[in-house]
C-alpha cells in the first residue's frame, strides 16, 4: 500500500503555547503534500519536524480565523526566499485571496513562484481537486463564520493479474500487456476478457477527513461518509458544552459521537482550548463514546487506516 499519513503540527485553539502551536497538518498521500491550515508559527513547527516546505503541493485553508491561516503569508515568502520555482495550489473562502493581494502589495513582497487561488464556494459537498493517486473533497461546517471541511481519498492505480485465472483462461502474453494495462478487448473467438475480471481484488479506499471548526449538526454524517480516519475539532470539555454552543465549538465527547454515527475506524482529536494543559481528559471522554480515539500532540504522525 502506498504511503498515507498525516503529521500533527499544530493541536491548539485560538491561543498557542510552548507546546502546543494553532491549527497546521500535512498530509502525504500517493506522493502529494498537502497542509491543511497554517495557523501562525506553522513553517516553524514544519522545520522542528524537519519536514520540507518546498515539497508541498497544495494548501487547504478551511477559513478566516487568525489561527487557521495567519502563517501563510510568511510560508509562501520563505518558499520564495529559499528558491522555490514550482508552482503551488491554494484553496480556501473567497475572501482569501483579496488578503494574500494586499498583504503582498502593503509589504511589497514578490514570490519568484506562481501560484493558483481557487476559492470554494458552495453549500454541499464537492469535489476540490483530482488526480490519478487522490481525491479531494470540500464541505460546509457550522461555525460562526463560513467554514469548509475537507476529506483526501486515496485512489488505487492498477492491480497485479491473477495469473491462476490468466492460466486457466490461457491467456497469451500479449493479452496479458494489454490486461496489465487495464484494457477490455474481444478475441478473435469472440470472448471479451477485461481487466476488472483478471485483476487481484482491490482493497478498500483510505480516507481521511478534517473538522475544525465545527459545532456538531446532523449533515456532517452524510459529508463523512467513506471516511476511515477523522480528525474532529474537541475544543471543550462536556462540563463547558455551553460554551462550545455559544463559541459554535465542539467538545470531546460530541468528537466522538460524530465518530460513532459516521461509522470511521480512528478518531484524532484536537484544537483543544488553552485552558486545558493536559489532555487526557478530553482523551478519556472521546473514548467512552469511542474507544479508538486520541488525542493528538504536535508532532504526532498518524497512518491512516
Amino acid at each position: 500500500m502506498n504511503n498515507f499519513s498525516v503529521h500533527i503540527l499544530g493541536s491548539s485553539a485560538a491561543v498557542p503555547s510552548l507546546e502546543r502551536s494553532c491549527s497546521g497538518q500535512l498530509v502525504t498521500c500517493n506522493n502529494r503534500n498537502i497542509l491543511i491550515d497554517c495557523g501562525e508559527g506553522t513553517q516553524l513547527q514544519l522545520r522542528k519536524f524537519n519536514l520540507s516546505i518546498q515539497r508541498i503541493n497544495t494548501i487547504l485553508i478551511s477559513h478566516l480565523h487568525g489561527d487557521h491561516f495567519f502563517g501563510l503569508f510568511g510560508l509562501l515568502g520563505t518558499m520564495s526566499l529559499l528558491g522555490r520555482t514550482s508552482g503551488i495550489d491554494i484553496y480556501g473562502p473567497p475572501e482569501l485571496q483579496n488578503i494574500l493581494e494586499v498583504i503582498f502589495n502593503a509589504s511589497q513582497t514578490r514570490l519568484d513562484f506562481p501560484f493558483t487561488f481557487h476559492a470554494i464556494i458552495g453549500e454541499e459537498k464537492h469535489l476540490l481537486f483530482e488526480d490519478a493517486g487522490l481525491r479531494i473533497f470540500a464541505f460546509p461546517l457550522r461555525h460562526r463564520i463560513k467554514t469548509f471541511g475537507f476529506q483526501v481519498e486515496e485512489k488505487f492505480q492498477r492491480f497485479p493479474l491473477d495469473k491462476r485465472k490468466l492460466e486457466l483462461h490461457e491467456v497469451s502474453n500479449e493479452h496479458r500487456k494489454l490486461l496489465a494495462e487495464g484494457c477490455d478487448f474481444q478475441r478473435m473467438d469472440g470472448t471479451w476478457l477485461r481487466y476488472e475480471e483478471f485483476s487481484l481484488p482491490q482493497p478498500n479506499a483510505r480516507c481521511y477527513a478534517y473538522c475544525s471548526d465545527t459545532m456538531p449538526f446532523k449533515a456532517l454524517t452524510k459529508y463523512l461518509e467513506g471516511t476511515t480516519t477523522l480528525y474532529h475539532e474537541a475544543t471543550f470539555l462536556k462540563d463547558r458544552k455551553k460554551r462550545a454552543n455559544e463559541t459554535f465549538h465542539s467538545t470531546a465527547e460530541d468528537a466522538g459521537l460524530q465518530a460513532l454515527n459516521a461509522g470511521v475506524k480512528q478518531l484524532l482529536i484536537g484544537h483543544y482550548s488553552s485552558r486545558y494543559t493536559s489532555i487526557l481528559e478530553l482523551e478519556e471522554e472521546a473514548k467512552q463514546v469511542f474507544p479508538n480515539a486520541t488525542a493528538v500532540k504536535d508532532g504526532d504522525i498518524f497512518g491512516i487506516l
